[in-house]
């Protein structure tokens, strides 16, 4: 059975149905209860379970309390109920687990006594360890100089040891990658993986599978094929364990291409 509308009263069906402020209303009904706006889920403020507008909602107000001579008496008489109430409970924790102490003359000087010893212990310990393990160093202009220098180098030694870990693709090789070495022969070059030679580039025979680049691949000789992440690759064949042959179906280019940069379709 459908519910009443929280306006009309009528029966509102599930097409038309908003629901809010516990009720159901259509969506013509649900309006402001002053200026008859129409209200959504996000306009509409609710008061005593009624929709209004934020122009028409109902603003509290507080309610002021005449200082009569009543209220003064009533007002006295808390006071003095609650200053009965803690003094009984001090009474009733007198000497459990803590004590009163009178700041008298005495505990005034016995306290100043005490700081004065506990500076010099920590004077004393400061003077032993000086230059165990650490050291002031006085922030002089010439030591400002030595700072900024020091970490000039040391950004200019993070770029360059950056610039050289580059590798030849934009993307970072799988996670089972193989360490490389540079081979004497062209240090600008990165060798194959540590035990593995790459064979010449033969082309099988066709017929070979299809397989998808993962990430992007630079090629550094002339039998080597170029990769963008998501070309596709036809009649791919595998040579060995870390290269295949194959055509790039983006370049039509056919050549040899890392078998850790592509995975099969």
């Amino acid at each position: 059975m459908n519910p009443p509308c929280g306006r009309c009263n009528k029966p509102v069906y599930p097409t038309e149905k908003i629901n809010c402020l516990d009720k159901y209303w259509h969506k013509g009904c649900f309006s402001c209860e002053v200026c008859k706006m129409a209200l959504s889920m996000t306009t509409y403020k609710g008061f005593e379970k009624k929709p209004y507008c934020s122009m028409h909602y109902p603003k509290t107000s507080f309610t002021i309390v005449a200082d009569t001579p009543e209220n003064l008496r009533l007002k006295q008489q808390s006071m003095l109920n609650s200053q009965a109430l803690y003094k009984e409970d001090f009474e009733k924790n007198k000497g459990k687990g803590f004590s009163v102490v009178v700041d008298t003359p005495e505990m005034q000087r016995v306290k100043k006594t005490q700081d004065q010893i506990s500076h010099a212990l920590y004077k004393e310990d400061f003077e032993k360890n000086k230059g165990k393990g650490f050291s002031v160093v006085v922030d002089t202009p010439e030591m400002q100089r030595v700072k900024k220098t020091q970490d000039q180098i040391s950004n200019i030694k993070y770029h360059e040891d950056f610039e050289k870990s580059r590798i030849r693709s934009d993307a970072p090789p799988p996670e089972n990658r193989q360490d490389y070495e540079e081979q004497p022969s062209n240090p600008g070059r990165f060798s194959q993986p540590v035990g593995q030679m790459r064979p010449a580039a033969v082309a099988p025979p066709g017929g070979g599978k299809r397989y998808q680049a993962v990430y992007s691949y630079a090629a550094a000789e002339a039998d080597e094929v170029s990769l963008l992440e998501g070309d596709l690759l036809l009649d791919v064949e595998q040579i060995d364990e870390g290269w295949m042959f194959g055509c790039n179906q983006r370049t039509g280019q056919r050549g040899m291409l890392p078998a850790n940069y592509v995975r099969p379709v």
